[in-house]
C-alpha cells in the first residue's frame, strides 16, 4: 500500500465503521438493496471511490463467495484504508443485522401469524425493490450503450434467469468477452 493511501486511510477508519454501520442498520432485502447507499457514501459523500469503481467493487463482490453486502463492505474498506478499513467496514455492516436478529427472533415468533406484521413486511419489500431499480438505473448509466452491451446483458439474464447458471461462470465469460471484444475492436482501429 502507498504512503498517501496509509496517510488517507488512517483518518478513514472512523468514518468507514460509521458509513457501514448506518448502511447495515437502515437497509433492508439484503445486499443488492444496500448498493445505493454505498454508492451514496462511499462515492458521493466520502470520495473514498468513483462510481466506476462502485460498479466493479459490486461486480467482484457478487463472483466472490459469500453475501455481497459483506464482500462490497470489505472491498470499499480496504480501497479507502487498508485491512483495517476492510475489518471495520465489514464489522460496521453486519454488527446491525447481527443485533436485530439477535434481539427479535424471540419476539418475531410470537408475532409471525399478525396481520399488521405481513402487511408491514409488503411494504417493505416494495420500498426494496424500488431501491433495486433505482441501482440498476444507476448502473446503466455507468454502462457502454452498444449492441455488444446490451446483448452480453440479456444473454446474462436469459442464461442466470431461465436456465439458472453459475453467476461466477457468467462473470468470467462478460469478462473475456468483454476483453476479447475490446482487443479486436483496438487491432482494427491500427
Amino acid at each position: 500500500m502507498s504512503e498517501k493511501k496509509k496517510q488517507h486511510g488512517a483518518g478513514q477508519l472512523l468514518p468507514l465503521f460509521v458509513s457501514f454501520l448506518k448502511i447495515g442498520a437502515f437497509t433492508f432485502g439484503g445486499g443488492y438493496a444496500m448498493i445505493p447507499l454505498i454508492q451514496k457514501e462511499a462515492a458521493d459523500r466520502h470520495k473514498w471511490m468513483t462510481d466506476e469503481e462502485i460498479m466493479e467493487i459490486v461486480a467482484i463482490a457478487e463472483s466472490t463467495p459469500g453475501p455481497i453486502a459483506v464482500n462490497a463492505a470489505t472491498f470499499t474498506g480496504y480501497h479507502a484504508a487498508g485491512v483495517p478499513g476492510a475489518v471495520l467496514a465489514t464489522i460496521g455492516v453486519v454488527m446491525p443485522a447481527f443485533l436485530v436478529i439477535a434481539a427479535v427472533s424471540s419476539a418475531l415468533t410470537l408475532v409471525s401469524g399478525n396481520q399488521w406484521v405481513k402487511w408491514a413486511f409488503s411494504g417493505v419489500r416494495a420500498g426494496v425493490l424500488a431501491l433495486i431499480v433505482k441501482s440498476l438505473s444507476g448502473m446503466y448509466r455507468q454502462c457502454p450503450k452498444n449492441a455488444l452491451s446490451y446483448v452480453i446483458a440479456a444473454g446474462v439474464f436469459i442464461a442466470a434467469g431461465f436456465f439458472n447458471a453459475s453467476v461466477l461462470l457468467l462473470i468470467v465469460l462478460c469478462a473475456l468477452l468483454g476483453l476479447f471484444f475490446s482487443l479486436r475492436k483496438r487491432g482494427e482501429r491500427r
